[in-house]
């Protein structure tokens, strides 16, 4: 059984240099301190904000500055590009009729980066 994940859980992505804070917009949400999130808050730029700069060479920034310093890996500017929902999420309990977002929920990054909750901000909310 994970936790239930809120507005506010600190994230972090694999070739990320920094951690992130998940978004989670109140329109039609569990809220109480913070609104519940679920597997579609996955939004680049709006629920997955950047994660300081990126390391993936599957991103074309990066491989280009990285081709510019003559193969030296030269990290660029994280943008998230998040083109699916989280996985697996939780199959007992919904929010706003879609599964809820539970702490061992991932998401990918079209560059090869998996995204993780790293704090799903709260301890005190169960789901299966």
């Amino acid at each position: 059984m994970g936790f239930g994940v809120f507005g506010g859980a600190t994230l972090m992505c694999s070739f990320g240099m920094a951690p992130s804070a998940l978004t989670v917009l109140p329109a039609a949400r569990v809220t109480g301190k913070m609104p519940m999130a679920c597997i579609m808050d996955q939004v680049p730029m709006v629920n997955i904000l950047p994660f300081g700069m990126c390391s993936s060479l599957s991103n074309p920034t990066v491989a280009s500055a990285t081709a510019a310093a003559l193969g030296v890996l030269t990290p660029m500017p994280c943008i998230p590009v998040t083109t699916a929902p989280w996985t697996p999420g939780s199959p007992t309990v919904t929010v706003g009729g879609k599964p809820c977002l539970n702490n061992s929920s991932k998401c990918m990054c079209a560059y090869g980066g998996v995204i993780q909750i790293q704090n799903p901000g709260t301890t005190d909310v169960q789901v299966k």
